[in-house]
């Protein structure tokens, strides 16, 4: 199971993160090695040391591998690996990836993986090109490469103290590290179509004669007209509540420029431009939205998705107007469909709210409410950076104590896996039905 291969790669990550040629601080403990292991593997970000300065090239290297490893998926490792050593791969590992990467039945196993891989390493070769172009001096090509497969991984680790504050006025860096982010949050099927019609597009601008156009699926359509929703209305909240906040990041165009790359980074990448703390409640609010919904099935991203999202949100428009069926761009949810978007929703909504409980607990929220003022908001933002798998944070990351460490650290691999587990879970579980209970209304509301 998927389960495994993550919590073994976390463990072999903590046993070299721990040694000493991986790190130049003192009291670096077994947790710290297990807490950075997990947020690297699971692509989040929260980090207890500072990445830059607190691990050697060793370290960060493990980090970097553990980043790649979790951005595609040990299960797309493991099972083209197989493929080319002529090994089978057996039904329920095809399944497991197929529910994971495709949606779609129609699919060769052995072409894809290889595609999977060859584009991921493409568009990070590229991103850290580009990078290194566009600043050669604040990018080496070692740093350009580390930020290029954290951007696209969705991860969220970097090499500098402050993340990308440096170049928060920076419109190309911003722009380049914002394609990776949503690039690699889109899924990978979605960027396989996409690909196409750049394909066609090379294509006919060198051929006289007509090629058939390629069209996109009904799933990528969705994919696409909820995750440009999400970027621009995000980034119109966080704009307009830090233009007319108490404290500003300077003229409106570098305020446009921090808002957009933070309602792209927050779902899921979990790098940052402008200091998160001194961000208003009113955009923390929007943010922790955008954190919980996340990228879209099948990519680097955590989250319950935007096909949940869209699922949800068509579901309340058929109620609105008085249909049975929810209806997304001219086609009907199955019911099952519908199942398993509410059943993330409320699982996520557990999970959330026992993270949020015990995390107030343990570092300190159970006092009086005058006294932790402002520490709820704080806590929130926490336990959904880590269950949405992004890796964004007030401040509170680094003096979590023993017990807040853990409960992140299950957050975080919850995050990453738990929404897998839980849909191959009801598969297996489910059972067809062949008979009905008699129905009768309930008063509601």
């Amino acid at each position: 199971m998927p389960v495994w291969f993550f919590a073994g790669a976390i463990l072999v990550g903590a046993s070299l993160l721990v040694l000493d040629p991986a790190h130049g601080s003192e009291g670096f403990s077994w947790l710290d090695a297990v807490f950075t292991a997990t947020s690297a593997m699971c692509v989040t970000g929260l980090v207890v040391v500072d990445t830059g300065s607190s691990f050697s090239m060793f370290g960060q290297l493990v980090i970097l591998v553990l980043i790649q490893l979790g951005g595609l998926g040990i299960m797309t490792f493991t099972s083209l690996a197989m493929y080319l050593m002529g090994h089978h791969v057996s039904l329920s590992d095809r399944i497991s990836v197929q529910q994971s990467l495709l949606h779609d039945p129609r699919f060769s196993l052995r072409r894809f993986l290889r595609r999977v891989v060859l584009m991921t390493f493409a568009i990070e070769s590229a991103g850290a090109l580009l990078l290194w172009i566009a600043d050669p001096v604040g990018f080496t090509p070692y740093s350009a490469i580390f930020h290029s497969i954290s951007a696209f991984c969705n991860a969220g680790f970097s090499l500098y103290s402050d993340s990308l504050s440096a170049w928060h006025a920076d419109w190309n860096v911003n722009l380049i590290v914002m394609a990776l982010i949503i690039l690699g949050g889109l899924g990978f099927y979605v960027i396989n179509e996409c690909s196409g019609f750049f394909m066609y597009w090379m294509r006919t601008a060198s051929r006289k004669d007509s090629l058939p156009r390629p069209r996109l699926s009904w799933h990528s359509k969705v994919v696409l007209g909820t995750s440009l929703f999400l970027i621009a209305g995000g980034a119109a909240a966080i704009f307009l509540a830090e233009f007319f906040g108490a404290e500003g990041f300077g003229p409106w165009s570098h305020e446009l420029l921090a808002a957009l790359f933070q309602s792209v980074s927050c779902r899921t990448a979990g790098f940052n431009t402008v200091d998160i703390a001194h961000m208003t409640n009113v955009s923390l609010v929007f943010m922790l939205f955008l954190m919980l919904v996340g990228g879209s099935p099948g990519s680097c991203a955590g989250g319950i998705k935007t096909t949940t999202l869209r699922a949800i949100w068509g579901f309340i428009q058929a109620q609105f107007a008085g249909r049975e069926q929810t209806v997304i761009s001219r086609k009907a949810l199955t019911p099952g469909s519908l199942n398993k978007a509410f059943t993330l929703l409320v699982f996520a909504g557990f999970i959330v709210m026992a993270g949020v409980i015990i995390l107030n607990i343990s570092e300190g929220g159970d006092v009086p409410h005058i006294q932790a003022r402002g520490g709820f908001l704080e806590t929130m933002f926490e336990v959904i950076s880590a269950y949405g798998t992004v890796g964004l944070s007030t401040g509170v990351t680094e003096g979590l104590t023993v017990l807040g460490k853990v409960v992140v650290i299950l957050l975080m691999f919850i995050g990453r896996l738990g929404p897998m587990w839980l849909l191959s879970a009801l598969q297996s579980w489910q059972v067809e039905q062949r008979f009905r209970f008699p129905e009768d209304d309930l008063p509601l509301g």
